[in-house]
């Protein structure tokens, strides 16, 4: 098959008109079969030449560089096209075929007989349907992992694939690492998966998969929305009776006693004495119009990406009303979401809720959520029971292109298992998870957003390496994604469960382990470990402390004291701490790698979440070329204030905020076992990140004058989820 060039060569202004046609005719030429040939025995080796490789061919084939780039973009455009085809249809066969075994495993379980009384068997339909669709799909995954293997040999990349499906847990499997990065296979004794309950996957699992929501139920939801509406304007826009100023940190405090009496509600007397309500009000301006607020609000992907240190996972179950002329106003649907504090020692919050878009006025907006009661459907069923009360937000646009954003969190929470020790000041004070949280991390990312939109190039924020805005855009999207793949990786969701390792050392370090089969990570196990300590220095010191160049030979244990220099730098915003930074280490063996790391810093807390990327994956992304395909694991820290209003902290004077105490830090590592799926892990290389993680801990706090704790994080083996009693 033959290709146009896409380049064609320019013709003159002027001329006669008898030599317009034949000169239009010039411009997409037939490539002669030499050229194909030489072409396509290239593509065979390279899919992707560098600009030298490119040059050569041009000439040595007598065509222009842009003819040659062209041919190579739309040859692996086809490849890509033709692979995707052939894998849809084969899905579509086996998706047909699974139906029909479905169809036929639902006739025969009519004809079961229970064996204990005689009678057919009750509730086990569905049980039984779900088990086989689970080993269906797992085939199905497995083979079209396969397949992705070959093509990715003949295109250079992975094909796209479809969304990941929650596979069987399978006792059985094992995984091993003989040494620390997986050099090998181990000999020590074996550690059974079913100790470490999230090995299956790192996804997790969706609690609900369709809705059957009748006319009668969508009307009265809308009726619950609309009335939800109501009582969170007045709650953000009146401040007495129902708000009062705290006295140890001047935050607005909910009066319950003014909300009931104003807000009576049905069931509020039969509640478990183990519920408590949680409610914070906050206000700001956001460098981002309402419009576009309000789309990233309506779209659960985009508002997922937003707030990605906050929401683990979102999903628009369904759209219940559609908005009017287009807008988003009117617009009702009815959404899960999973909420997080960035450490495996606090359980996710679950929610199930209503979330309705209303124009108030020209250039303003509000937005509310609020919990639907399904407690008599079994599909929405949740281990932990929480409760969003009307919450949202209240977006009114100022003249310069910002907006002025009103934020209100107001939940009932049941605790079902205690508070850890660590976080019981920063949950119950409703720092955790309020209002105030929400909106400085909105500001963060909408001051992020504004940096990735300036086209212009600094040298200053960029160190002259990076050489054109692609390049700063595809940086921070490379970033953004090491971010995001970090926080999923911390959770403690349902899907993704923890086990804590307990011995002589006085941290205790939590693991899990998951195989990544997605593109954008390293193929195979990986390891995660984490444990939280506190120390008593303010979070700004903490944070100064792991971002600094300087410093990071006193912490990182892996650089075996070698220093790091910063040789490429992206501003996130108007704070020196929120930025991105590329790293050399000097005087090591490995002069082909570097150390991608992004820092961000809020009034709620701050990250630093770094990663090893090869130099010409870099180079790519510097390029301007997508850098979704370049494999991240990161490893990082979170630091949130600890809650206490203490005195004594070193480097955190007494502010008008109250929070005056130290730092919870959480220490992340994660290590790819093994690129093969029949590996087992051994208790060797559970001990090596075990010590790896220790020695972090002692360094942190040799560095930072703290001195050694005497109780250890965690004492028992157990995970970090909730489950109900």
């Amino acid at each position: 098959m033959e290709y146009g060039s896409g380049g064609g060569g320019s013709a003159g202004s002027g001329g006669d008109p008898e030599g317009s046609d034949s000169r239009r005719k010039k411009r997409y030429h037939r490539h002669t079969a030499h050229q194909i040939q030489r072409l396509e025995g290239m593509f065979k080796e390279c899919p992707h030449p560098d600009e030298k490789q490119r040059m050569q061919l041009s000439i040595e084939l007598g065509l222009a560089p842009r003819q040659i780039k062209f041919w190579f973009q739309n040859r692996r455009t086809q490849m890509k096209a033709q692979h995707e085809r052939s894998d849809n249809c084969a899905l579509r066969v086996e998706n047909d075929k699974i139906r029909c075994e479905n169809i036929a495993i639902r006739e025969a379980l009519k004809n079961v007989i229970c064996p204990s009384c005689g009678g057919p068997p009750i509730g086990e339909d569905s049980y039984f349907d779900e088990q086989k669709l689970r080993v269906e799909n797992a085939h199905l995954k497995e083979e079209l992992d396969r397949v992705s293997s070959i093509a990715a040999k003949y295109i250079g990349r992975p094909i796209s694939q479809l969304p990941p499906v929650q596979p069987v847990h399978i006792s059985s499997l094992d995984l091993s690492m003989g040494s620390f990065g997986g050099q090998g296979m181990g000999s020590g004794p074996s550690l059974d998966l079913d100790l470490l309950p999230g090995s299956s996957s790192s996804i997790p699992i969706m609690p609900f998969q369709g809705t059957g929501i009748s006319d009668m139920d969508k009307s009265l939801m809308a009726d619950v929305a609309e009335n939800a509406m109501v009582e969170l304007l007045r709650l953000l826009q009146t401040n007495e009776p129902f708000w009062m100023k705290s006295s140890t940190d001047g935050r607005d405090v909910l009066n319950l006693e003014s909300y009931e009496r104003i807000f009576p509600r049905a069931n509020r007397h039969f509640k478990s004495p183990n519920v408590r309500i949680e409610a914070s009000r906050d206000s700001g301006v956001v460098i981002m119009n309402s419009l576009a607020l309000i789309d990233m609000f309506m779209d659960s992907n985009k508002w997922m990406e937003l707030f990605s240190t906050i929401v683990s996972s979102a999903r628009t179950l369904e759209v219940l009303s559609s908005a009017m002329m287009g807008g988003q106003s009117g617009s009702l649907q009815l959404i899960y979401a999973e909420l997080q504090v960035l450490s495996p020692l606090v359980p996710t919050r679950e929610f199930y809720f209503l979330r309705y878009c209303q124009q108030i006025e020209q250039g303003s907006w509000a937005i509310v959520d609020v919990s639907y009661d399904f407690s008599r459907d079994i599909h929405f069923a949740i281990q932990n029971p929480s409760q969003r009360l009307p919450s949202g937000c209240l977006i009114q646009d100022m003249p310069n292109g910002y907006s002025k954003v009103t934020w209100l969190e107001h939940v009932e929470i049941e605790d079902k298992t205690p508070t850890h020790r660590l976080y019981r000041d920063l949950i119950y004070r409703g720092l955790a998870f309020g209002a105030e949280r929400w909106l400085a991390t909105l500001q963060r990312m909408c001051e992020r957003f504004a940096c990735l939109m300036v086209k212009g190039t600094s040298t200053r924020d960029l160190g002259g390496v990076i050489p054109s805005p692609d390049g700063k855009s595809s940086m921070m999207k490379l970033a953004q994604r090491m971010v995001n793949s970090f926080c999923t990786s911390i959770s403690a969701s349902n899907g993704h469960r923890w086990t804590t390792l307990s011995g002589t050392n006085e941290v205790g370090v939590r693991v899990t382990i998951h195989k990544n089969t997605d593109h954008g990570q390293p193929n195979g196990v990986v390891l995660s470990a984490a444990t939280t300590i506190r120390l008593p220095v303010s979070p700004q010191n903490v944070f100064n402390f792991f971002r600094d160049e300087r410093t990071r030979p006193q912490w990182d244990v892996l650089s075996n004291g070698n220093a790091v220099q910063e040789v490429a730098h992206i501003a996130n915003g108007p704070h020196p701490g929120n930025c991105i930074s590329v790293l050399r280490a000097f005087n090591t063996s490995q002069n082909n790698m570097l150390i991608l790391q992004e820092s961000c810093i809020d009034p709620s807390g701050s990250l630093v979440v770094y990663c090893p990327v090869d130099l010409p994956a870099i180079n790519i992304a510097m390029s301007g070329e997508d850098p979704s395909y370049i494999p991240l694991l990161p490893s990082g820290f979170t630091i949130s204030p600890d809650g206490r209003t203490e005195q004594g902290v070193r480097g955190g004077a007494s502010s008008s905020s109250g929070r005056s105490g130290g730092s919870l830090v959480t220490v992340v590592f994660q290590i790819l076992v093994s690129s093969l799926p029949s590996a087992k892990l051994n208790l060797e290389s559970v001990t090596t990140v075990n010590n790896l993680i220790g020695n972090t801990v002692q360094q942190i706090r040799a560095a930072l004058n703290c001195p050694t704790a005497t109780t250890t994080t965690t004492t028992t083996t157990t995970t970090a989820t909730t489950t109900t009693s």
